[in-house]
């Protein structure tokens, strides 16, 4: 089905590439995708969209060519219906939401319900377009404050935020059943998020606070102490890793410098994804060149934290011809 996926404004190209990890992008707009999507139903696991519509039409952002597309259109529904409009930031502020709603309204025959409508018609404007669909699911954004790090049993300082450990483990196209494993698993933000999704997790920290922290987050989770560098999981055990490396001089390492660490980190993960498996690494510097020495780099991203410091967002894909590098039992 093709579809309109209506973004959030939180980063220039996650939005998209998360998009993609369940639809085929045809177009892009100031925080709207056109693509055809297998299964609708499923981009319920985004994180950073608002709506996902059935594609209905497009046109320029004016109110002639709106009406124009209505009249090609002709809709007409027994269901109650509401029509909702939401303009971009580039958007000309000569347009008015409201003007606009009421005139998309009268050109839908059926009846009229604003407060709870069974089906809702909506348009987002750009400055280049108006694309127009039929709401299929409404992103449930609220749920992710409701799961707030501060809110858990156990919380530490630093932790990432509920959306962006749900897009991490979008980006990595781990499915349903599929393992996710995260080596540095902290108090357990990722693999939350994974298991939300209905994958199987596999977690390890160095620091025994983080892991009985975890515990305390996770009960029935996997978690294990452990370095990261020689993790007890054999050749290509796991679907997906999904994890962020660790920064700074107050965390808890083995290796002799944090360069070494992230060596020795890449290394081990490569060991253990299944061959041609996807991996999602987040740092704090770039680690590309490092990384490109185990996989292949399929796309980075760079996320601004605060003044001092930025994520480095890398998807990574295992080789596919990935032999076992430890002897069989």
């Amino acid at each position: 089905m093709k579809c309109i996926f209506e973004l959030s404004g939180e980063h220039p190209e996650l939005p998209f590439a998360e998009v993609e990890t369940f639809a085929c992008i045809e177009e892009q707009g100031t925080q709207v995708a056109i693509a055809e999507c297998p299964d609708p139903k499923a981009c319920s696991k985004l994180a950073m969209a608002h709506t996902v519509m059935e594609y209905l039409g497009r046109c320029d952002p004016d109110e002639s060519s709106i009406v124009s597309m209505l009249k090609t259109l002709s809709i007409t529904t027994e269901q109650t219906f509401a029509a909702r409009v939401r303009k971009m930031e580039d958007a000309s502020p000569e347009l008015s939401q409201l003007a606009l709603e009421r005139l998309i309204g009268s050109n839908i025959k059926g009846p009229v319900s604003l407060n709870a409508p069974e089906v809702e018609y909506r348009a987002i404007i750009t400055a280049s377009a108006c694309y127009f669909g039929r709401v299929i699911l409404t992103i449930d954004r609220g749920s992710y404050q409701c799961r707030n790090p501060m809110k858990r049993p156990f919380f530490h300082p630093g932790v990432m935020m509920p959306i962006t450990a749900r897009t991490l483990v979008n980006l990595s196209q781990a499915k349903v059943g599929d393992i996710i494993c995260d080596p540095f698993c902290g108090t357990g933000g990722v693999l939350l998020e994974a298991e939300l999704c209905g994958m199987k997790i596999i977690g390890s920290d160095m620091d025994p606070m983080m892991i009985e922290g975890c515990r305390k987050n996770l009960p029935d989770a996997d978690l294990f102490l452990a370095d990261a560098t020689k993790l007890p999981l054999c050749d290509h055990s796991v679907d997906s890793v999904v994890t962020d490396l660790p920064y700074g001089h107050s965390v808890c390492i083995m290796a002799d410098s944090m360069d070494q660490l992230y060596i020795d980190s890449l290394r081990e993960i490569q060991r253990i994804v299944k061959p041609g498996g996807r991996c999602v690494i987040v740092t704090h510097v770039n680690i590309q060149t490092l990384a490109e020495k185990e996989f292949t780099v399929v796309k980075r991203f760079t996320q601004r934290i605060h003044k001092s410091l930025t994520r480095q967002i890398m998807i990574l894909k295992s080789p596919e011809d990935n032999p076992p590098k430890t002897p069989i039992a």
